[in-house]
């Protein structure tokens, strides 16, 4: 069976997935990260490359070093428990098609899709369907997405209030 859920859940698994590029680390970001801890004894948070960052983004991104730093000292900061790895993601999918022990994956609407790929791909490769979290859009004062562009572009700051009116 692959659950997947939009609200919140109790059940606690032993090792969660999560991935992306968490250029300027904001509060939707913060939300996936947090729900990943909150729901896994282990997570393991798939950080793009620099290099993959730059094929997605087709920009120069923050470097891998400086995201993880920023990553490790939001991850630092929250009250819950997990032991939380960060590896590199050179692709899409990483590890997520291959790891037999993850039982989870934490993503936004945005990315949903890509969780249910990966599922394509386990469910070819024999291995376990993932359960599909997913954590809702943060918006900004606004009422649009907190998201990177709005907060390169100047409208709003990495919690979501307005710069611009």
């Amino acid at each position: 069976m692959i659950l997947v859920t939009k609200g919140r859940l109790s059940k606690r698994y032993k090792l969660v997935l999560l991935g992306g590029t968490f250029e300027l680390l904001h509060a939707g970001h913060e939300a996936l990260i947090r729900e990943a801890c909150r729901l896994g004894e282990r997570v393991i948070i798939g950080l793009t490359s620099d290099e993959f960052a730059q094929k997605l983004k087709g920009r120069p991104v923050q470097s891998f070093k400086e995201r993880k730093k920023a990553l490790l000292d939001f991850v630092k900061s929250l009250e819950v428990w997990a032991d939380v790895e960060i590896v590199a993601l050179h692709d899409r999918y990483g590890m997520a098609v291959t790891s037999p022990d993850a039982e989870a994956i934490v993503v936004s609407p945005e990315t949903e899709a890509i969780a249910h790929r990966i599922n394509e791909s386990r469910r070819k490769a024999g291995l376990g369907q993932l359960d599909v979290i997913i954590v809702d859009l943060v918006l900004a004062e606004d009422g649009l997405p907190v998201t990177t562009t709005r907060i390169r572009e100047g409208i709003i700051d990495r919690k979501g209030r307005l710069l611009k009116r």
